[in-house]
């Protein structure tokens, strides 16, 4: 009964949060200068609206694409000629492009209509993908024997298959790590090259043919198999994603449409916690073909949805003439993984960023993984409260942090340009993107005293909304460093290699999970008959997350003062 009253209202209260949210962003798009410009044709479709975004700001800054390639001449004595002339022009093209990058027509701001539109049929994929991959912490069940909740193995995967602490430990963390972390960079270096709608309309395919195979399995091994398989596809569409916002979206609004996306991490947490209500009613099984489903939904809608990414082959590589007029490929300009990695790592900001990123994964992996089975063993009684509390708080505060976070990292982008000639402290210590690392570094700090709370919460049943309160304020203050890290990373390494750097940090991502999965391990082997389950889980939990979060706020803050250069560009300059 309690349950059929809290659900409507729960559901009621997060549609009234996301039309609030949407409402004051559009009020905001429409107050600003780019979105009062009259417009004299009808309204575009979403497709010609998408299509339309890389020309318009083509138009505006100056048409930054130059004719390369076959130069046709019926006189072989002008070829030398024509050669040189093509070199001067690809080196004046080469240098319009660097000045365009760092110097962008404030008049091309993208406006939030095209955003959404870009990034909602992204949204949805990234949404299939966090529930398919997180929702196997809410399926599983390792309640003391004398608690009050009943176990079966009708909604307990672990009492099904009869797998232990330390097995789910494996199988909700490094088995899907080990394809993940595998195909990571090739996933961005591929989202560099190739067509990125292709990428994620695959990925998503096999990662939600994956997770319907969870749902059949009669074994540990089968799932541990399908974990593995699940991993190499999900590695796929991050990358593409954020390359193709990159693309896409004007500088100025690149952490507010990163976070946005990124937002798809929380409503597919949220939807993960909601499982628990579904496992309930179906079981595990049922609940991941419900999941399997949704997959093939949000695959449907991508491939409608998504602008076609044209023949981004390698073929389709800039040539040169050389001396005696033959057409070769300019060897410099191969998309090179390895070279492309090694340009990456060189750059010293860049390797603060990565590992202040997988730290700050590591924390934020631990909670995805062993919070569900902490809730549930610490408050019994409150289970599928906490299913619905725990997905409104993952999807609201979540959502609400991540994006804020990205406005926030946009408007201190833009003070600083603004405010540059005035020469304040501010300004020797940050430039137009290190001031948006301020939010991954606060948002730690902040969250270290909120998740310390919430996991020393007495465990009784008077208790569970203060407990509740607590994981509210962690995730509010805690979420909004992904949006404005992409960001930053993405303004130091240029757009050439945007796939590759989004590859590696996906890669620091897969790492980090290895935390969860240590401490899995010392979970199992501190466990003694005398101990409490739940108190062991909540002491293991408050040093290693806390512990992540402090160590990423300090790396974080190194990485504002180091340089962005790559050893390359030193050299060149040194030169």
């Amino acid at each position: 009964m309690a349950r059929a009253i809290l659900i409507p209202c729960c559901c009621r209260a997060a549609l009234l949060c996301v039309l609030i949210f949407f409402s004051g962003a559009v009020a905001d798009a429409f107050l600003t200068p780019s979105a009062v410009v009259a417009r004299k044709s009808s309204p575009p479709t979403c497709k010609n609206l998408i299509h339309d975004m890389p020309r318009r700001r083509q138009q505006q800054m100056g048409n930054r694409w130059r004719v390369s390639g076959k130069i046709n001449s019926d006189d072989d004595e002008d070829l030398p000629l024509l050669a040189t002339q093509h070199r001067d022009l690809r080196s004046m093209t080469q240098l319009n492009a660097q000045i365009t990058e760092t110097e962008e027509d404030p008049t091309s701001s993208s406006s939030l209509v095209e955003i959404l539109i870009l990034v909602f049929p992204l949204l949805l994929i990234y949404i299939s993908n966090q529930w398919s991959r997180y929702s196997i912490s809410y399926l599983v069940d390792f309640s003391s024997p004398d608690a009050t909740s009943t176990v079966s193995a009708f909604g307990a995967m672990n009492i099904d298959l009869q797998f232990s602490q330390s097995q789910y430990g494996l199988l909700a963390s490094t088995a899907f790590t080990i394809l993940f972390a595998l195909s990571s960079l090739i996933a961005g270096n591929f989202a560099d090259k190739y067509n990125r709608k292709i990428l994620t309309l695959g990925s998503c395919a096999i990662w939600t043919l994956a997770t319907i195979w969870t749902s059949q399995a009669q074994s540990y091994n089968e799932v541990l198999i399908a974990r593995v398989i699940m991993g190499g596809a999900c590695a796929f569409a991050v990358p593409a994603a954020y390359t193709l916002i990159a693309d896409k979206v004007s500088k100025d609004k690149l952490a507010l449409s990163n976070s946005i996306y990124g937002s798809g991490v929380y409503l597919g947490g949220a939807l993960a916690s909601l499982s628990l209500l579904l496992d309930e009613s179906v079981g595990w099984r049922g609940t991941l073909g419900v999941i399997g489903g949704f997959g093939v939904v949000s695959a449907a809608a991508a491939g409608l949805l998504l602008p076609s990414d044209g023949d981004r082959g390698i073929n389709n590589e800039p040539k040169e003439i050389d001396s005696t007029g033959n057409m070769e490929l300019n060897k410099k300009e191969e998309n090179s993984l390895v070279q492309n990695t090694s340009e990456i790592l060189s750059i010293p900001r860049v390797r603060f960023i990565f590992l202040a990123s997988f730290l700050r994964f590591c924390s934020g992996l631990m909670i995805g993984v062993w919070a569900a089975p902490y809730y549930k063993q610490a408050f019994p009684d409150s289970a599928s409260e906490y299913a619905v509390v725990n997905a409104l708080i993952v999807g609201a505060m979540g959502m609400s942090s991540g994006i804020l976070g990205g406005y926030i990292a946009d408007g201190l982008g833009a003070w600083i340009k603004e405010t540059k000639e005035d020469g304040s402290a501010v300004h020797e210590y940050f430039d137009e993107q290190t001031i948006r690392l301020l939010l991954p570094i606060v948002g730690s700090l902040l969250a270290i005293p909120a998740w310390y709370q919430t996991m020393h919460t007495p465990a009784t049943p008077e208790t569970f909304e203060i407990a509740m309160l607590w994981l509210a304020i962690e995730y509010l203050v805690a979420e909004c460093w992904f949006g404005p890290t992409i960001a930053v990373l993405q303004s130091t390494v240029g757009t050439s290699k945007t796939g590759t750097a989004q590859g590696l940090f996906v890669l620091t991502g897969a790492v980090g999970n290895l935390a969860p999965t240590l401490l899995g391990w010392i979970y199992g082997n501190q466990l003694t008959e005398q101990s409490s389950s739940s108190e062991v889980l909540a002491n293991l939990l408050s040093i290693g997350v806390c512990s992540g979060y402090l160590l990423s706020s300090i790396v974080f803050a190194v990485s504002v003062s180091a340089s962005g250069e790559s050893m390359e560009a030193v050299n060149k300059q040194k030169q």
